[in-house]
């Protein structure tokens, strides 16, 4: 039976999944307007992915005798200012989302959750796994800086790294 202290705590991370997967959602649809049809490939999978995360927490709630909730959660921003943006606001996404995790971890460990300690292990894993990628994406796109032919080819790799990627599986992991 899971804790009211870590259920409240998932339900948090719920929250943050959720937003994180309608701003990738709202990024996709940008990338998308201004012909970036890759990162757009690609974040139509990164939102489907945090939708994914989202649903583990719900079912690890309702598998262990809690009442997950869908979460009221603050509409997206609708554009960006430009391609490097939209990574420098995933990366600092992400950062929020990896500090939740080590959190709700450390919750776990006060309560005494071991079940709950052993399914966030995963999370852990997958957080430094999403900050990997998304430095690397920044690093090229320092190299690249602001070259049109090098953004086509970044675009085109985006878009070769969403479609390879296995359904249910990370996009470059």
């Amino acid at each position: 039976m899971i804790s009211k202290t870590i259920e409240k705590a998932l339900q948090h991370q719920i929250a943050l999944e959720a937003y994180s997967s309608a701003v990738y959602l709202s990024m996709a649809s940008w990338m998308d307007s201004e012909g970036f049809e890759g990162a757009a490939a690609f974040f139509y999978k990164q939102s489907d992915e945090e939708r994914m995360h989202m649903l583990k927490i719900f079912h690890f709630i309702n598998d262990n005798d809690g009442h997950a909730m869908v979460p009221a959660i603050e509409a997206p921003p609708k554009s960006f200012k430009d391609f490097h943006t939209c990574f420098k606001n995933v990366l600092e996404q992400e950062q929020k989302v990896t500090q939740s995790i080590h959190e709700l971890v450390n919750v776990s460990l006060k309560e005494r959750d071991h079940a709950a300690n052993n399914f966030l292990q995963w999370y852990v894993s997958e957080q430094m796994e999403e900050e990997k990628q998304v430095k690397s994406i920044l690093n090229k796109l320092k190299i690249i800086g602001k070259d049109g032919s090098g953004l086509y080819l970044l675009d085109r790799e985006l878009g070769e790294m969403a479609a390879a990627a296995p359904e249910g599986e990370e996009a470059g992991a």
